[in-house]
């Protein structure tokens, strides 16, 4: 009997650079049975069909995880037991505990379509339970000391989350309550230790006990599953073997301090997730939908495309859309970080959250509030969450290899001098527990993840979007950012400037060129059929509309096949006079784009048009530069124009290019460094892909913003420069939380050694450590970009009119 091969789909973590996606093609294509495997780097996906009669399904996911590469079933199994679910998860507060959530649930078999998030504190699987029961599903993460809490409704939304966790304080929580029955049991056995030293001892070994016990809890969980070097499990057989060499009130102090340094841990991550939290609120819960001229509240998540609704002064815009009636000033600053409130009227784009001072405005939907600015935000948060930096990644490797062998070397430390020189036995088992703790690689494991939290989140906060660890740690490195040139480096919104008919009249021109154009979305496209309609022109019907991008469109018009092209591919179709030649040339050197208007191969006319760089384009290109980074135009416009633009910004430029050249450029300019690409529309989309890094314009297409590795909500060019000093400070703050945390570790391994700390100065080092590197990652949530010199900020010249 045979069977016919499955299709399977998995998101892979860590897959998240070239090398990787190589070795796992390389892994899955070698086994028997695999075919049409694909692999997509921007998505971490693994595509394939599998035949299961010649490599299981099991053996497959097993060989990605050994590799340690976890993957995660994106196609669910049709059974009719499965069961979508949802958690809030108390104290699963920091990458780490994700991890360790993720890993566990990973492995339950029947268990897919795994999501934890850190910002939210959400677990979501789809759960079989004739082969995994729910319940013992939530006793393996309690096991693990992560207590699970069903959400009612799916989806977790800005009010479901306080409802759990508002107001409750810190020793309301499970770690809270541990830190103060064991901090009582210790100051009791210590004020007993005046009364009666001899059972004072008591008391020690009850504090010990009572923090050790949920400790090795955990420790026992994580052995289960995998880990059996976790840092509960350093602890736990430091505490314990302070019990049983005598030192119970060491070992008291040892499990208070931990348990101390994890609870500040929780507080801190509580606020790393306060930003994304107080985002998720900004959207109003209800809307003014207008029926007619009159307006009914409604519930804001009910919006559907294409409603309108009405923002009076004062409230708050429910929805992502466009303006369609009204003016008003619109402060962003809570969504973009926009400071200066912005003028918006008819045919302007408003962003949910964003607050109306002053015009009633009306607006019409075009996201709903799954897809608008703020949902996108927060999915692009979860990202960075799971696509880790290089730097995490190397951290978690180490990590692996540090931890055993830390218990490896405090077992030598403890037994060799007594067996092979005649050392004291309890000195040297007492250096060995002190190694243990010393060892514990929390500052160490923390100092990546807690940083590039704090990072994303603060780009989040100032409009910077960037969907990954990788991502943030790789903008730092760039030494090109090349640029798109029609909406990235300028407005967008290029107007006409002169119409020339050949034998025919300018309105003529305008009027066929408009009906070529008017099923294009491409900005000088709807510079013409603005400027047609600006003219009141009648313009014709067009059919059979086809596009060659970026030479020509075409269409017939009248019964005629017209096309506008530029001028480069229509010398190639007709002939150009000196005369015409000579009038595209002085356009053109004007920093004027010019098309030009064909009847077969006859011209009948040619249209100029000028788009405006943006105000802030030259002092962010000059940024770049006084931070060491090349910048180059990329433009698919005539060289005349694109270099007329370049000459104002002050950068180079390669114009003339097909998408095809942009993608051959990148490759060509990586051998110089790490480059970034920034663009906007569908055909920059391959070169953001192509790119070390892709930042897309927050105004652009959602073909470029899903490509992209970041996005400028604001659309100023200034966020390059942004981002990229975000990178590096986020950088800086990782490598001094290394070098911090080892080096105090390696100060701390030669004063025990020598006798010098005992127990207690161990773990409060390492608590310390913990406390230092995490409040130094949360630096980061104030982050600032850095004003550009006096020289950088010189306003954009002005352009060269006819």
């Amino acid at each position: 009997m045979t069977t016919s091969p499955s299709p399977l789909e998995y998101f892979v973590e860590n897959m998240d650079c070239a090398s990787c996606v190589q070795k796992v093609e390389r892994m899955v294509g070698n086994l028997p049975g695999t075919a049409q495997v694909r692999t997509s780097f921007n998505r971490q996906t693994l595509k394939l069909t599998l035949d299961e009669a010649q490599t299981s399904r099991e053996l497959l996911e097993n060989n990605l995880r050994s590799m340690g590469y976890a993957p995660t079933a994106l196609l669910e199994t049709p059974a009719a037991a499965a069961t979508p679910l949802e958690y809030f998860v108390e104290s699963m507060d920091c990458a780490t505990c994700v991890r360790k959530v993720e890993g566990m649930v990973g492995g339950l078999p029947g268990a897919s379509d795994i999501r934890a998030s850190f910002s939210r504190q959400t677990l979501q699987l789809t759960l079989d339970e004739t082969q995994t029961p729910r319940g013992t599903l939530e006793s393996n993460m309690k096991a693990m000391g992560y207590a699970p809490s069903p959400l009612v409704r799916p989806g977790l939304t800005a009010d479901v989350q306080p409802a759990l966790v508002r107001g409750k304080p810190w020793y309301a929580s499970g770690q809270g309550r541990l830190v103060v029955g064991s901090g009582v049991l210790l100051a009791l056995a210590f004020v007993f230790s005046f009364v009666e030293p001899r059972f004072s001892v008591y008391g020690y070994v009850a504090a010990t006990l009572l923090g050790t016990l949920p400790l090795l809890k955990k420790a026992v969980a994580s052995a289960r599953f995998g880990d059996p070097f976790s840092i509960n499990m350093l602890v736990s057989l430091a505490a314990v073997g302070a019990v049983l060499i005598g030192q119970a009130a060491e070992g008291a102090v040892v499990v208070f301090f931990f348990a101390v340094g994890e609870l500040l841990e929780g507080v801190a991550a509580g606020k790393a997730r306060a930003g994304i939290q107080a985002l998720a609120a900004l959207a109003p819960k209800t809307a003014l939908l207008l029926e007619g001229k009159q307006t009914r509240e409604v519930p804001a998540d009910s919006l559907q495309v294409g409603n309108q609704v009405q923002v009076r002064p004062g409230a708050r815009v429910p929805a992502d859309g466009r303006v369609v009636r009204g003016t008003s000033s619109l402060d962003d600053s809570p969504v973009t970080g926009e400071s200066v409130p912005v003028l918006k009227t008819v045919g302007d784009r408003v962003f949910a959250g964003s607050i109306n001072t002053d015009g009633v405005l009306s607006v019409e939907v075009e996201k709903t509030a799954t897809d608008n600015t703020i949902a996108r935000i927060i999915h692009m948060v979860e990202e960075a969450e799971s696509s880790k930096a290089p730097t995490a990644r190397f951290i978690d490797r180490f990590s692996r290899v540090y931890t055993p062998g830390v218990v490896a070397v405090s077992t030598l430390v403890a037994v060799l001098p007594p067996l092979l020189m005649g050392g004291e036995w309890h000195t040297w088992l007492y250096k060995g527990i002190a190694l243990l703790l010393i060892g514990c690689p929390c500052a160490l494991v923390l100092s990546v993840p807690a940083a590039i939290t704090s990072g994303v989140s603060a780009g989040a906060r100032r409009g910077l979007l960037i969907k990954g660890g990788a991502a943030l740690e790789t903008l730092g490195s760039v030494r090109t950012v090349a640029f798109d040139k029609t909406g990235t480096l300028t407005a967008g919104k290029p107007s006409v400037t002169d119409v020339v008919g050949i034998g025919v009249e300018r309105t003529e021109v305008l009027r066929l060129a408009a009906a070529v154009e008017s099923g294009s979305n491409h900005p000088l496209a709807r510079a013409i059929t603005r400027e047609a309609k600006g003219q009141k022109l009648s313009v014709p019907e067009a059919t059979d509309a086809q596009a060659v991008p970026g030479k020509a469109v075409s269409a017939v018009v009248d019964g005629r096949v017209l096309s506008v092209a530029s001028p480069r591919h229509a010398a190639g179709l007709a002939t150009l006079d000196a005369s015409l030649q000579q009038q595209i040339g002085t356009f053109e050197s004007q920093g004027r784009t010019t098309v030009l208007l064909l009847d077969g191969t006859s011209v009948l006319g040619l249209i100029a048009m000028r788009d405006e760089a943006r105000p802030d384009a030259r002092a962010a290109i000059a940024e770049l530069k006084a931070m060491g980074v090349r910048t180059v135009m990329l433009t698919g416009d005539n060289a005349r124009t694109g270099q007329a633009i370049a000459a104002q910004l002050g950068m180079e430029v390669r114009a003339e290019l097909l998408p095809e050249d942009k993608l051959r450029l990148i490759a060509d300019l990586h051998a110089h460094g790490g480059v970034a690409m920034v663009g906007d529309g569908i055909n920059d989309a391959p070169a953001l892909a192509q790119s070390d890094v892709g930042i897309a314009m927050g105004g652009g297409t959602d073909v470029a913003l899903e490509t992209a590795d970041a996005a400028l909500l604001r659309e100023q060019v200034s966020g390059v420069p942004e981002l990229i000093g975000l990178s590096r400070a986020t950088m800086s703050n990782i490598r001094l939380n290394i070098a911090f945390a080892l080096g105090l570790k390696l100060i701390f391994l030669i004063t025990t050694l020598l006798g010098y700390t005992n127990l207690w100065m161990a773990i409060l080092a390492d608590t310390g450590a913990t406390a230092i590197v995490t409040a130094n990652a949360l630096r980061l949530l104030g982050w600032k970009p850095k004003r550009a010199t006096a020289g950088a900020s010189a306003p954009v010249a002005a352009p060269v009119h006819a």
